[in-house]
Parts: structure tokens; sequence; C-alpha cells
């Protein structure tokens, strides 16, 4: 062969190289997705367990956890709210909404405004709020989440508690009140306007519909889509209602019933809940006469106005400096994002060029085979000791389709539906263990076990076009009766990877009704595809 040869297969054998370092290098970086995965999982259960899956993520972030930063960031907002450290809450919520404007996660970008909405309106900072309230609606408008739009209008109603406009909240929350009520994937929604309307008519002094309302409030607690944080912070608020209101009334034992309920739940308060509870201890010790205990009380709520004062001024050094690194790492980014776009567009025509140098040889060596047909040399009889070897292996591969045919047939024939899916089971099984000897590597064994339920697959993509192929893939094998742990032996992955995409498939496909089981909902609605097979 001449030079111009060698030096081509150099050149590919280079770029194969490169593709795959960089195949390896972001293989690398895939696995600190599980820490912002575990984040999320335990947001709602340990805030601490939550913010140490995200510590454990190297800097910068952005080279780990490329296109989920912003989930990042709203993950360690909601960590610094649960710590009350308001500051740094606001800080992160920023960069999330910026980091989420970069990767077009606009249902993150929504959920951040929000919050910042609330925490700037409560300061009574109305302009900003009110910018970000705006933000959010356009935000979760672009992400077409309708939950999102239902909070939009459900922290605007929060502004009139706030305002102590207790009658407009509650005509607007009672109005939407059966419409919360309905949202059973995710009661918290329902909660909150129940601990408005509550609180409206303790302040209004209407306790008949304050007690009916609180009522309807406490039977949430063992739902299992409301957070235990949320729960009893907004019970802890109730009570400091009750007690403010029955301390002015002068009914003491009242009181002092829903401050001892309240003192079970301090960890939860947020800032004002527990001033007010301070505040009203005190003021019962003072009405009693008891004037050492209530100088007790007056220190504790000293002390906790020093600490977060002294939090807020802490937070408040590193702010500054961190969104001006933030910025720098974006436009950094960016640079990166152009180098990248010109590299991808060389390398792609490279990969052109050599497509056509590629071809000339082949046509080259095209002709020169035709020329040379009659002659017996090395390499002809290496290419014919190749075809042989390959028709040795479709001979093996024909003979075992054959007895996969002869088994299909066996299966149709049972009559007994819940053995024909034992066999089909272990059908998969057989596939699962024999492909890998039977196909190349670069094959994928999940393409031969669908083209035996071909229907199940066309139906559910038509049904749920919002599922991708390993969601679906998982909702066929449950719909066959494998278990978790199967699964993930199936796809190489681990028993939590599976349950969670399962609850996310259970979400995607609208499954309200927590009594169904996502099992038992594939078998009802995909029953038939599994017949028109065994058929």
């Amino acid at each position: 062969m001449p030079k111009f040869n060698f030096s081509l297969k150099a050149l590919s054998l280079y770029l194969c190289f490169s593709f795959f370092g960089l195949f390896v290098y972001s293989q690398t970086d895939n696995d600190y997705y599980k820490f912002v995965d575990s984040a999320d999982i335990h947001i709602d259960i340990s805030s601490e367990k939550a913010l140490s899956f995200l510590q454990a993520i190297p800097k910068p972030i952005e080279n780990y956890i490329s296109g989920r930063v912003a989930e990042y960031y709203a993950l360690k907002a909601l960590v610094h709210d649960d710590f009350k450290e308001y500051t740094k809450y606001h800080q992160c919520a920023i960069l999330a909404i910026r980091y989420a404007e970069k990767e077009d996660d606009f249902c993150i970008a929504g959920e951040a405004s929000i919050g910042l909405y609330s925490n700037l309106y409560f300061i009574g900072n109305y302009d900003a709020a009110s910018k970000y309230l705006k933000k959010a609606k356009e935000y979760y408008k672009k992400c077409d989440n309708e939950y999102g739009l239902i909070e939009v209008k459900q922290v605007e109603a929060y502004a009139k508690f706030l305002d102590g406009d207790y009658n407009a909240c509650n005509d607007f929350l009672l109005s939407e009140l059966e419409n919360y009520k309905g949202i059973k994937d995710d009661a918290y929604y329902y909660m909150f306007a129940l601990y408005m309307l509550t609180s409206n008519y303790i302040y209004l002094d209407d306790l008949k519909n304050a007690n009916k309302y609180f009522g309807d409030f406490k039977k949430l607690k063992t739902n299992s889509t409301v957070t235990k944080f949320n729960y009893f912070s907004f019970e802890g608020a109730i009570r400091t209602c009750y007690a403010d209101v029955f301390l002015k009334q002068q009914q003491v034992d009242s009181t002092r019933f829903h401050l001892k309920k309240s003192s079970k739940l301090v960890s939860y308060m947020s800032e004002d809940a527990l001033r007010d509870y301070y505040r009203l201890f005190a003021d019962v010790y003072k009405y009693e006469g008891n004037i050492e205990k209530t100088e007790i009380y007056i220190d504790s709520l000293v002390l906790l106005q020093n600490k977060l004062h002294s939090n807020t001024i802490e937070a408040s050094f590193g702010v500054n400096e961190l969104l001006i690194k933030a910025e720098n790492e974006l436009i950094t980014q960016n640079k990166k994002k152009t180098f990248y776009n010109f590299f991808i567009g060389f390398i792609v025509i490279i990969l052109l060029m050599l497509s056509l140098l590629f071809l000339f040889s082949y046509k080259k060596q095209k002709v020169k085979l035709v020329t040379h047909s009659r002659e017996k040399d090395t390499s002809f009889f290496y290419l014919k000791t190749n075809n042989e070897q390959l028709a040795t292996k479709v001979y093996g591969l024909e003979g075992y389709i054959k007895d996969l045919k002869k088994e299909v047939k066996e299966i149709s024939r049972t009559e007994c539906v819940d053995i024909q899916k034992v066999k089909i089971k272990n059908l998969y099984k057989n596939l699962h263990i024999n492909s890998s000897t039977l196909l190349y590597k670069s094959e994928n064994h999940l393409d031969l076990v669908n083209e035996l339920n071909i229907d199940f697959f066309t139906q559910i993509e038509e049904k749920y076009p919002q599922l991708n192929k390993s969601e679906i893939i998982i909702c066929y094998y449950l719909f066959m009766g494998f278990t978790n742990k199967e699964i993930a032996v199936f796809l190489n992955a681990t028993v939590r990877s599976v349950e969670s995409k399962r609850y996310r498939i259970s979400k995607k496909i609208n499954l309200v009704n927590k009594d169904i089981q996502l099992l038992d909902f594939l078998q009802a609605s995909f029953s038939s595809a599994l017949s028109r097979t065994i058929v």
C-alpha cells in the first residue's frame, strides 16, 4: 500500500481513540449525577443528608454535573431554607435561575422564582417580589407546568394573607379549594390553602370555621404526598395563631394548650412563628405575674434575634463573591461551548473528507479485485476463511432462532395464562443469558426481545409519547412480571435506579389514584397486546 493509505489509517485510529477518550470522560462525569438524584430523594426526609450528597460533588461542579447545575442550586436553596439561612437561600435561588435559563430547565427557574417572591414579599420588598412572580408565570408557561401556574395563583393569595386582607384571601381560596383537593399526587396545595383559611378565620374571630378547616388540615398528617417539614411548620404557625387570639381574650388555659402543642414543633417553625412563640410565652407568664420565667423567654427571644442577625451578616459576606464567581463561570462555560462547537465542526469536516477518501479507495480496490479475480493470493484466502466462519456463526444463530420459535409455539398452546406468563418470563431470561454469545458487542439484546411483543411497544408509545425508551422498556418488563431486582440485572442498573424510574413513570402517565399500582395499571391497559403476541 502507498504511504498515503498508511497515513489515512493512522488518522482514523487517532480519531477513534479521541472519541473513545471523550466517551469514557463523559461516563465518569455521569457518576456524579447520582449524587444529585440522591439529594433530591433525601431533601424531604433529611436536609443534612441531602447536603452531604451535594457537598460530595467536586468543584467546580459545572465540570461534573453539566446540564444539572440549576437543579443542584435549587436543592441547595431548599437546604438553606430548612436551616433558616435565608441570605444563602436567596443566593442559591438566584444561581438556580441563572443556570436554569442556560440549561433551558424552566420548571426549576419557576420554582426558584416563586421562592424568591415569597421571601422578598415577606420582608416588604414588594417591587422586587412582583418581578419574580411575573418571571415565575413566564417560566411555568414555557415548561407547560400546570401545577406551577396553580402555585403562582396561590402565592398571590398568600400575599393577601400577609397583608392582613383575610376576607379577600378567603374568597379566592374557597373558590379554588375543591380544585386543590382534587390534586391527589401532591396534597401540598390543599394543605397550604387549609393553613391560610384556618389562620384567616382565627384572625377574623370566626373560631367555628377555623376549627372546621383546622380539622381538615390535621387529616393530611398521614398523607404520603405531604412532607413532614411542611406539615409541622404550618401546624406550628396555626397553633401560635390560636394562642395569640386566646391570650387577647384572656383565656390563659387555651393559650397554654396551644403553646404546649407548639413546643414539640419548634424545630420546624419559621422565623416569624418562632418569634411569636417566645413572645406569647413571655406574655403568659407576665400576665400570671411570674417575672422570672417572663425574663427567660424574653432572653430566648433576644438570643433568637441575635442568632438570626449573626447568620445574616455571616452569609452576606460571601454572597457577592460567589455571585461574581458564578458569573465568571457562566462566561467560561459559554467560551467552552463555542470552542466545542468549533471543534465538532472541524471533526465533521475531517470525517466528511475521510469518507470521500475511503469511497475513492474503495472504488479503486474494487477495480483491482475485478481485474485479479482469478488470482488465489493470500488476501483472497483470508477473505474466504472469514466468510466460512461467518457462515458457521449464522448457521448456529439460525438453529437458535428455530429452537426459540418452537418454544414460542409451545407457549401459545398453553391454556393457562399464569403458566404462559411464567414460560414467557423464563424465555426472556434465556434470551438475556444467551444473547451475549449470539450478538456482537455493539448490538443490543433488548432489540431482539422487543421484536417478540411489538404490539405492546406500539401501543404504549402512541398512548404515552412522553415516556423515553428506557422508561418504556421498564414498563414492558414490569408488564411481563419481572421484579425490580431482575430488571436491574437486565439493564445493568441499580435497584434504586429502577425504583426511581418507576416513580417518575407514574408521574408522567398521571397515575393519580395512589390505590392503583403501576404494575396493575399496565396489565389492565395492555393485556390485549400480550394475548395477540401469544396467538
